[in-house]
């Protein structure tokens, strides 16, 4: 596991460019990985680059 800062929902949702809600249910719906730290969830910036480089689309020539 790296060593990255841990994100809370706020942050890494401005990051994204999304909303805290859509990114909680991103989250519960395991559709991006999350860390629990106690009952609250926290994010790598490696997960968030991780989860965008998984959703590119590559353009059609």
């Amino acid at each position: 596991m790296t060593t990255d800062h841990l994100l809370d929902m706020a942050e890494a949702a401005r990051r994204l460019g999304t909303t805290e809600r859509h990114l909680r249910q991103l989250w519960q719906e395991r559709r991006i990985t999350g860390v629990k730290v106690g009952r609250r969830v926290r994010f790598r910036q490696c997960d968030l680059d991780e989860f965008v480089e998984r959703r590119v689309q590559r353009a059609l020539r």
